[in-house]
């Protein structure tokens, strides 16, 4: 991908926008299926803005070397951090989730965020 971090990005419709078709998530213990729509992305530094869509399921998550700041456009979902926190996540939600997180989210209806990740290496 090409550096287009000067290059405006803009998406009027998100929770309707079309996205690729859905693959396997990797880090899935029960098969679900995800979507990603990357709107924008700087090689330089590793910073990136899209749209994710993911169906019912639970899967592991790692946040190492980023920061993901999110805003949940559809769906719910429950987040568990290994450090025990538990956050509900419904529409209108924003979750930052820091370099260095893990945990794992539990996606009750099929969910879809915007984010964006912050390189911090």
């Amino acid at each position: 991908m090409s550096d287009t971090s000067t290059a405006l990005a803009h998406l009027v419709d998100a929770p309707q926008a079309e996205l690729p078709a859905a693959r396997p998530k990797p880090t899935s213990l029960t098969g679900q299926e995800e979507s990603l729509l990357v709107l924008w992305a700087a090689d330089r530094d590793g910073a990136e803005a899209g749209i994710w869509e993911c169906e019912p399921g639970t899967f592991t998550a790692v946040r190492d070397g980023f920061h993901e700041i999110c805003q949940i456009l559809t769906g719910r979902a429950t987040v568990r951090g290994e450090d025990g926190g538990v956050v509900e996540l419904v529409p209108g939600s924003t979750v930052v989730l820091p370099d260095g997180w893990r945990g794992t989210w539990e996606v009750h209806e099929t969910m879809r965020k915007t984010y964006v990740t912050v390189a911090t290496r």
